[in-house]
C-alpha cells in the first residue's frame, strides 16, 4: 500500500477496494459499514472494528489485526463501522445471512470471530452465521436493549437502535459456537453485569481484574495480546496459560494505578502505603508519592506502625 499518512478517506477506501478485488472482496454495506475479505489459509478470522478508528489509528489503516492475521497465513474478514452502530443495520445482517446461505464459512477449516467492546458484542452476535465457530469476545455487551439492560449507562448514542430480531441478543448466538473465550474485568460493574448474561455452558471465562473495560489495550501494553489471541484462535488457550501470561501486569503501570485507586476507595492505608512504596521503587509517580504520604499520615493518626519501619 502507498504511504497512508497522506491518504484521504476516499483514497483509503479505494485502496481497500483494490485489495479486495485482487485477493478476496470488498463490500460497502449501506452507508455505515464496510467489509474487507482477503483470502489466504484455511483459518478465517472475522474481526469487528470501528472504521474511523481504523483510519485514524489502525496499523496501516487496515481492519483490526489485518497484518497480524496475514502474518500467520490466515484469511481475514474485517468488518468496520463508520460510527458507534453496534452493527445493528439490516445491510450487515443481510450480509451475514448471504455468507451463511452461500456456504462462505464452510470453505474454511476453522472460523474465528473476534472483537472487543462493541466489536465483542458483534463477534458473539454474528457468530451464529457460522455454527461451530470459535468466538473471542473481550469486554462484550450482551445487548443494549433498554428492556434487558436498563442499568447500562454508557453508549447512549446506540440506545435507539433496534436490538431485537436477527443477531440481536449476543448470548443467544453462542448456542451454536464450538469454543467461546470471554474476557472481562469482574471489578468493572457494568462489564460484569453483561458478562453474567453470557451463561452458556462450556465457555472459557477469563477474569482480568483491574484491567478495566479496555482489556485488549491493556494486554497489548503488557505484550501478551498477540500470543493470547493466537492461542485462542488455535483453540489452545487454557485458563492456566492465560493467568500465567497475565502475571505480566506486574510490569504494567496502568494495573498499579487501578489497584491504587481501589485501595484508596476502600480506605486501606496500610496496603496503599505498601503498594505505593513498591511502585516508587520502580517508577516515578507523583500521584503515588502523594498517596503514600497520605497513607503514612493516616497510619500515624491511627497510631499504627508504618510498614517496613520501627515507627
Amino acid at each position: 500500500m502507498p504511504d497512508t499518512a497522506q491518504m484521504t478517506k476516499h483514497e483509503w477506501r479505494r485502496e481497500l477496494m483494490q485489495i479486495g478485488e485482487a485477493r478476496g472482496f470488498y463490500r460497502e454495506l449501506g452507508a455505515q459499514h464496510t467489509a474487507l475479505h482477503v483470502r489466504a489459509g484455511d483459518t478465517l478470522v472475522v474481526t469487528f472494528d470501528n472504521l474511523d478508528h481504523a483510519f485514524e489509528n489502525g496499523e496501516g489503516r487496515m481492519p483490526w489485526g489485518f497484518h497480524f492475521v496475514q502474518s500467520r497465513g490466515w484469511s481475514i474478514l474485517g468488518l468496520m463501522a463508520h460510527d458507534w452502530t453496534w452493527y445493528r443495520d439490516d445491510a450487515v445482517h443481510d450480509f451475514f445471512d448471504h455468507l451463511r446461505d452461500d456456504g462462505f464459512f464452510s470453505q474454511f477449516r476453522r472460523v474465528v470471530f473476534y472483537g472487543a467492546s462493541m466489536g465483542g458484542y458483534a463477534a458473539a452476535a454474528f457468530s451464529a452465521a457460522s455454527p461451530g465457530a470459535t468466538v473471542i469476545a473481550i469486554s462484550p455487551q450482551a445487548t443494549l436493549d433498554r428492556g434487558i439492560t436498563p442499568w447500562e449507562t454508557r453508549y447512549e448514542k446506540a440506545w435507539p437502535r433496534d436490538f431485537s430480531g436477527r443477531y440481536g441478543f449476543a448470548p443467544a448466538s453462542l448456542n451454536v459456537a464450538d469454543q467461546v473465550y470471554l474476557f472481562y474485568d469482574p471489578l468493572a460493574p457494568l462489564d460484569a453485569q453483561h458478562a453474567a448474561l453470557f451463561d452458556q455452558p462450556g465457555m472459557t471465562v477469563l477474569k482480568c481484574r483491574l484491567m478495566g473495560h479496555r482489556i485488549a489495550s491493556a494486554m497489548q501494553g503488557m505484550g501478551i495480546l498477540k500470543p493470547v489471541i493466537e492461542a485462542a484462535i488455535d483453540g489452545q488457550l487454557t485458563r492456566h496459560d492465560f493467568y500465567h501470561q497475565l502475571r505480566q501486569r506486574r510490569t504494567f503501570t496502568r494495573y498499579f494505578k487501578n489497584l491504587r485507586k481501589m485501595l484508596e476507595a476502600r480506605g486501606n492505608p496500610w496496603l496503599t502505603f505498601v503498594l505505593c512504596r513498591y511502585y516508587l521503587e520502580r517508577w516515578r509517580g507523583p500521584k503515588f508519592r502523594a498517596a503514600m504520604n497520605d497513607a503514612r499520615a493516616e497510619l500515624l493518626r491511627q497510631g499504627r506502625k508504618i510498614p517496613g519501619t520501627d515507627k
